[in-house]
């Protein structure tokens, strides 16, 4: 375990925030494909193969950051925010999938996302919905 931490950059606050959303992601995912009868082994799979690859992702930042600028984490900072943000327009898409009523701007969000294709100019639809 502590081999894991280290390798992580150490437990702190945006590392519990990341982990806790993939967590729930992958449990929400899997609980809207059995709503909808889309359950898929092989999507599981590899869902959980990007997740390992998120945490390798995550990992390999502090040793960016030991290498680049000791005692400045930016790498891993960066790392974690682009992910938990990803994460979290996934629970948000996997709420919507089972049902749950979502604000309209996200829902908007979602559909503009699904018409151009998954995640597909991300941030310009972030930038429309922010503009509100």
């Amino acid at each position: 375990m502590d081999f894991w931490l280290r390798f992580l950059g150490g437990w702190d606050k945006t590392l519990q925030v990341l982990l806790t959303m993939m967590v729930l992601d992958y449990i929400f995912g899997v609980l809207a494909a059995i709503k909808n009868k889309k359950m898929n082994s092989d999507v599981m799979f590899w869902g959980g193969i990007r997740k390992a690859t998120v945490l390798t992702v995550v990992g390999l930042s502090p040793q960016l950051d030991n290498w680049l600028q000791p005692g400045a984490p930016i790498f891993r900072t960066a790392a974690i925010y682009f992910y938990a943000g990803h994460e979290g327009l996934s629970l948000a898409e996997n709420w919507g999938a089972m049902g749950i009523p979502l604000p309209f701007k996200l829902k908007s969000f979602f559909s503009a996302v699904k018409r151009q294709g998954r995640w597909k100019r991300c941030n310009h639809e972030i930038a429309v919905m922010r503009k509100g």
